[in-house]
């Protein structure tokens, strides 16, 4: 007689001191990068009167990031992550402080605002590499879970939260509210974590800029992994509705109130089908799962180009972000555990990066194409798009999966398994 196979829960997971620990630090930095946001549009538009130099503002909380990930990532392997973490928390609360100076020159502020976007990616990717050690076997896909319905749901609730505290309080204030949020998780993650050597030291540490490209070389050395990788990317080309919210509810017959609703699916989606995903797949079938996922993340897309009004589509964008999402969750999961433990966080950093270059450009391109067809068929070429680079690339992870890859992708496949 065989038993079921145990099925880790959300309550075993939290269970866990270190994860509580990371979890309420990561919790506090994703309220206060909410606030912060809407806290330096509304004083910047205050004090310029220019909504380009609002733009370009908000566009720095994001776009330095992209350099962080390629050249800062690495500390996290060469130094111990908690450290690692602690110091970048620390530094993000004295550079916001610094903004919510009064009467600071708007080019400061921009160097300010940019240093900030700059650390995230080692504190991400620290995280991410440092969470297989706090939560082993089918703990860890749990724990990401956990997170990434954590970040979906504070991004569904923080823009509008934002905005309601800065009716109540000036936007300096929230800035230092802000601040103290990256204390707080600074003071959580130096006491609620152990203490561990760095992943790269001693004969695994190289030189700088030789971890570079070996980060690179590790994350592309075999089948299985530049399949995941790819994967990882691939989950920014979906969303391209959300990049032109206004406009596909204009040419869909929507009114004003439905944009929010339209930028809520992806995020709605997400929560819901992750915690299906992690309560009740099994986790031997998971890694299995990331094409077919993938590609039913693109297909309900493909519907767009039937025009379908307001109320469909976001039903279609619920249906697909979720799908993008668990994805995602699991390419980066797999990719996680597959990959040593000395470069993890420079690769982690390089998926990273390759996602947020994605999610930037999508939007770009999906309004110059919007400016020539329906806003409704440019969504449906995304999708066709995305279905076409999936099914190649389901294939190609499938075989090295499955051992029948050369070049020792199995092996990698194997690890890969056990995410």
């Amino acid at each position: 007689m065989t038993t079921a196979p145990h099925r880790v829960t959300f309550r075993e997971v939290f269970g866990v001191a270190e994860f509580r620990a990371m979890w309420f630090g990561e919790l506090l930095s994703i309220a206060g990068d909410q606030l912060a946001r809407v806290a330096l549009s509304v004083l910047v538009y205050a004090n310029t009167g220019s909504a380009t130099l609002t733009g370009l503002t908000y566009a720095l909380t994001f776009f330095p990031s992209l350099l962080g990930g390629i050249f800062l990532t690495g500390f996290a392997d060469r130094f111990p992550r908690r450290a690692v973490m602690v110091t970048v928390d620390l530094t993000r609360a004295a550079l916001i402080l610094c903004v919510a100076i009064p009467g600071l020159p708007f080019w400061a502020l921009c160097v300010l605002v940019g240093c900030v976007s700059l650390l995230n990616p080692p504190f991400k990717a620290s995280q991410l590499a440092l969470l297989p050690q706090v939560l082993e076997g089918d703990r860890f896909v749990v724990g990401m879970g956990i997170r990434s319905m954590t970040v979906q749901s504070a991004q569904l609730l923080g823009f509008a939260g934002g905005g309601a505290l800065l009716l109540a309080m000036d936007a300096r204030l929230a800035l230092v509210l802000d601040a103290g949020t990256f204390v707080l998780s600074a003071l959580f993650l130096r006491f609620g974590l152990k203490a561990r050597p760095a992943a790269a030291s001693g004969e695994k540490r190289k030189p700088f800029f030789s971890s570079l490209s070996a980060g690179g070389r590790v994350a592309f050395a075999t089948t299985a992994l530049r399949s995941l990788m790819v994967f990882t990317w691939l989950a920014g080309l979906m969303p391209v509705y959300e990049g032109i919210a206004a406009p596909y509810v204009a040419s869909s017959g929507g009114g004003s109130e439905m944009i929010g609703f339209l930028l809520a699916a992806d995020p709605v989606g997400s929560v819901i089908f992750t915690f299906i995903y992690t309560r009740w797949v099994p986790a031997a079938i998971r890694p299995k799962l990331i094409g077919p996922m993938t590609a039913l993340a693109a297909i309900p897309l493909l519907l767009c180009f039937l025009q379908p009004g307001p109320i469909v589509s976001v039903i279609l964008f619920v249906i697909s972000g979720g799908f993008g999402t668990i994805a995602l969750l699991q390419a980066t999961a797999s990719l996680t555990v597959a990959v040593p433990d000395e470069s993890r966080a420079q690769t982690m950093g390089l998926s990273n990066t390759g996602l947020t270059t994605t999610m930037g450009v999508t939007p770009l391109i999906g309004g110059v194409i919007a400016d020539h067809v329906s806003a409704q068929t440019t969504v449906g070429i995304f999708g066709l798009a995305g279905l076409l680079i999936t099914i190649p690339l389901a294939i190609a992870w499938q075989r090295s999966f499955s051992g029948q890859a050369e070049d020792g992708s199995a092996k990698e496949a194997t690890r890969a398994e056990h995410a």
